[in-house]
């Protein structure tokens, strides 16, 4: 219980100490993506020295040699495919967002609303979308993504919709069968058990932290594929 103290006391206080430097990265949307990347990269080393929370990412094996696809080399990486990819914790968020880059999230529009952070975000471009609109709203989320992905960026989402608990299966969204679809892009599916280690309530954990890429699935594929692909080897 005392480490989780510390640790999160920590955190907070490297929160507040980034806060003035996101403020300034504000100027010059490159600035402002390596600030954040940065900062979700000192998350991840906060997690490792004061927890002991290191993590393991793991990848299909390419063709027959059974050698792991690495992100620079993956095609599914560079915004030919939805990552669509277990939320347990904010560590999957950091790790996503330090290892795949010029990446963008589809999120609630209150985060944005979060003073400076929210502003940086914004700026990186994380696609915002008012989830009491509905359906009524889908189009416009539609042009927006694309045009982010015809511009580079790679786009993950949480088809959850929420934070998990261990052990816990949540029916996915339908609105990312609808980007799919209308973009015509493969899903990649990526499960995680980070919550054993950085769980949304409650203590953290030290020990090894893993995130699997599965193998791509079609446009056309169903909810309960993507959900069983991305369950497969999550806690």
């Amino acid at each position: 219980m005392i480490k989780t103290l510390i640790f999160k006391i920590i955190l907070a206080l490297w929160f507040i100490a980034w806060a003035p430097i996101l403020l300034v990265g504000l100027m010059n949307k490159r600035l402002n993506r390596f600030l954040v990347t940065s900062c979700a990269a000192g998350v991840l080393m906060l997690a490792r020295v004061i927890a002991g929370i290191r993590y393991t990412i793991h990848y299909p094996a390419r063709n027959d040699d059974g050698i792991p696809a690495k992100p620079n080399e993956n095609v599914r990486l560079d915004g030919k495919a939805i990552i669509a990819a277990k939320h347990m914790s904010i560590l999957e968020v950091a790790i996503l967002e330090t290892n795949i880059p010029n990446s963008f999230f589809i999120v609630k529009r209150e985060l944005l609303w979060i003073p400076i952070y929210g502003w940086a975000f914004w700026r990186m471009g994380l696609q915002p979308v008012n989830r009491a609109r509905g359906a009524t709203n889908m189009q416009k989320l539609v042009d927006a993504v694309a045009k982010k992905i015809m511009n580079g960026m790679v786009l993950i989402i949480f088809p959850e919709g929420t934070r998990t608990r261990p052990g816990k299966r949540v029916p996915l969204k339908r609105g990312l069968l609808f980007l799919a679809e209308r973009l015509k892009l493969p899903i990649l599916p990526v499960g995680a058990d980070t919550g054993l280690y950085w769980p949304k309530k409650g203590r953290v954990h030290s020990g090894m932290a893993n995130v699997y890429f599965e193998e791509e699935l079609p446009c056309t594929a169903s909810l309960d594929e993507i959900g069983e692909a991305i369950n497969r080897h999550s806690a």
